[in-house]
């Protein structure tokens, strides 16, 4: 692991246990936890949160962020569990970190879950109406995972076999979402150890905007004022307009509001962050 990416693990993890520290976990929700879905062990666990008492609630699948060296289904849980309070089942799930594993990684074990979610979802959820919602990398790997499982020439460049289930809607938060420049020129700290120097930024599997088709489902994309990654939600929101796909685009907070940076809607103390995350749900609510 790069040294830059040892330090953001040693910041990123001080503080996500502060903001923790700070929220309760939301009451009314059913938790089961430590689901295994794939062969990987503790990094191929997920849980599933629902409504106390609900009935097969539409589902919502989580790809949490941390530029692909970070991050667990641990630090997402408070969050995932206040999607799920509004009416949603919540799939949370671990997926294999940069840079012992290396792209395609997360791209397997997301695909791996939905799988699990086809062949079981039905005992928890209503597998007609799946969302999928990601932030920073997640919001990368869930948006390239969207045009793979509803681009079937793009899937083929994958080893693996897409399930047949249909995403309805996604939330894409503070995210960057072309994976060939992430790829291109000198690659950053975070390209090398997710995609280390064998992948050059030609290679087709990494061409994911030239792989949205029509098909591609609709989008509700965030950002935030003070988000590093701000300039990349409008050009992403403008491109699948193009392509005749539904979006909205929101950014939260104003500008000189430092606390309303990369990721706030994952602390749910935040008004705004309570504000994004009903805007989300009743994006995908329209959807069902």
């Amino acid at each position: 692991m790069s040294l830059t990416s040892i330090l953001f693990n040693i910041g990123a993890k001080k503080s996500d246990r502060k903001r923790d520290a700070q929220i309760p976990y939301p009451a009314g929700v059913q938790q089961w936890n430590d689901i295994s879905y794939g062969p990987h062990g503790k990094e191929n666990l997920l849980d599933v949160y629902r409504p106390v008492g609900a009935g097969k609630c539409p589902i919502i699948v989580n790809v949490h962020g941390g530029g692909y060296v970070y991050g667990s289904k641990a630090i997402y849980q408070r969050y995932c569990m206040d999607l799920a309070r509004r009416g949603f089942t919540v799939v949370n799930f671990n997926y294999r970190l940069a840079p012992r594993w290396k792209f395609p990684a997360p791209l397997e074990d997301l695909n791996n879950v939905m799988h699990w979610i086809s062949k079981e979802g039905q005992w928890f959820g209503d597998i007609d109406h799946v969302f999928m919602v990601g932030d920073s990398a997640g919001a990368q790997i869930a948006s390239q995972y969207a045009a793979i499982a509803t681009n079937p020439d793009y899937a083929a460049l994958f080893d693996f076999r897409v399930p047949d289930i249909t995403i309805k809607a996604l939330g894409l938060n503070c995210g960057m979402y072309d994976a060939a420049a992430l790829a291109a020129g000198k690659r950053t700290a975070t390209a090398k150890d997710y995609l280390g120097k064998d992948i050059p930024a030609s290679d087709p599997r990494l061409q994911v905007l030239g792989n949205i088709t029509e098909h591609y489902p609709a989008a509700h994309i965030t950002t935030a004022c003070c988000d590093f990654l701000r300039d990349h939600a409008q050009p992403m929101a403008d491109f699948l307009r193009s392509k005749g796909i539904p979006v909205a685009l929101n950014c939260y907070g104003k500008d000189g509001d430092k606390h309303i940076s990369h990721v706030f809607h994952v602390n749910i103390s935040l008004p705004e962050a309570t504000q994004c995350n009903d805007d989300q749900c009743a994006f995908f609510r329209s959807y069902l």
